[in-house]
């Protein structure tokens, strides 16, 4: 791994807004000295993390999800893939930053009566069953387009019954679950899983299943504003 080229990526990235900030701080927006000053330390200390979570993603997440596919596919059980990938979902998308945030925003939005526990579980629990329903796809072959044409029509039918505060929730909880925790060990994992199966197009089946496990929030967010009053 080029230590040098993920450090070049996480400056492309956070410098050219850095900059933009700096110069509308000397020319409209004057934002307050300590504001700004802030606003550099959290930006040197974004561009820290980021170097360090693109190389713990390259160096442990990936490799890892490649082979947790690798093998649980080896087993020889398509019931076992569908476990462990409904499970994997489960976990990473639990432990996903942005999901917590939203969590949190919910929570703080309806003064409590929605709790950050049950919010987290309704999302993690979508894109779950959708990483398996994805797997599924993998092995029977079933076109992409279908399965996302579907989705998005039951999105759509469903959000006619759902009450009008979970229908931005749920679009919002679609994002977060593609949040780097997420994104990087599902998408390995599907690369893994593609890889034993002798697929031809394992990269295409890998982003696949990340545009499949982002619908699953949106619908069990969804149904969650249809039953709860």
């Amino acid at each position: 791994m080029n230590i040098k080229e993920v450090v070049l990526e996480v400056v492309y990235a956070v410098i050219p807004i850095t900059v933009l900030v700096t110069v509308l701080q000397f020319t409209v927006a004057k934002l307050p000295a300590g504001a700004f000053i802030n606003f550099i330390g959290g930006s040197i200390m974004v561009m820290l993390g980021l170097v360090l979570f693109l190389i713990g993603v390259k160096i442990g997440f990936l490799p890892v999800g490649e082979m947790v596919g690798s093998a649980i596919v080896s087993k020889g059980k398509l019931w076992i893939v569908l476990f462990f990938g409904f499970v994997i979902g489960f976990v990473v998308t639990v432990a996903e930053p942005d999901v917590q945030v939203l969590a949190q925003q919910v929570y703080g939005v309806s003064d409590g009566a929605i709790s950050k526990s049950l919010i987290v579980a309704v999302v993690a629990l979508g894109v779950a069953i959708f990483v398996a329903l994805a797997l599924l796809r993998i092995f029977l072959k079933i076109p992409l387009n279908y399965l996302l044409i579907g989705g998005y029509a039951l999105v759509f039918i469903i959000a006619l019954f759902t009450s009008p505060e979970f229908l931005a929730v749920s679009f919002d909880a679609g994002g977060v679950t593609t949040g780097p925790m997420t994104v990087p060990f599902i998408l390995a994992l599907g690369v893994g899983v593609t890889s034993v199966t002798g697929s031809k197009h394992s990269s295409d089946d890998g982003f696949g299943l990340v545009a499949l496990a982002s619908v699953g929030p949106i619908l069990a967010v969804l149904l969650l504003g249809v039953f709860y009053r």
